[in-house]
């Protein structure tokens, strides 16, 4: 029998990256990660990161107390995503693509 991996911890990424949070033992798409739940910090609510074994550097479990705290020390945030505008815009008519400031 062996214990599901679950624990408060600080992880060090490849890349000299660190988060912290709940580390636990995550399964998807039939393979095994390290699921990071990162707690609420002063800038950011909790949220959740999967990370593949190939990723990892360490794993130091910690108490909770000095999980927390290093959470709001590395100010781990969680992804912000830009979508671009994508409704497609014509040109105006008789717009072209030369720049008539542009002198030879």
């Amino acid at each position: 029998m062996s214990d599901k991996f679950d624990t408060w911890a600080i992880v060090e990424l490849m890349g000299h990256q660190q988060i912290a949070g709940r580390a636990s033992e995550a399964t998807i798409a039939g393979g095994s990660f390290l699921r990071v739940d990162v707690p609420e910090t002063e800038g950011a609510k909790t949220f959740t990161r999967f990370y593949g074994a190939g990723a990892l550097y360490s794993i130091t479990p910690v108490a909770e107390e000095i999980a927390r705290s290093a959470a709001e020390r590395l100010h781990c945030r969680p992804i912000t995503v830009w979508m671009p505008d994508l409704e497609p815009r014509a040109l105006p008519v008789g717009a072209d693509c030369v720049d008539d400031d542009f002198e030879d």
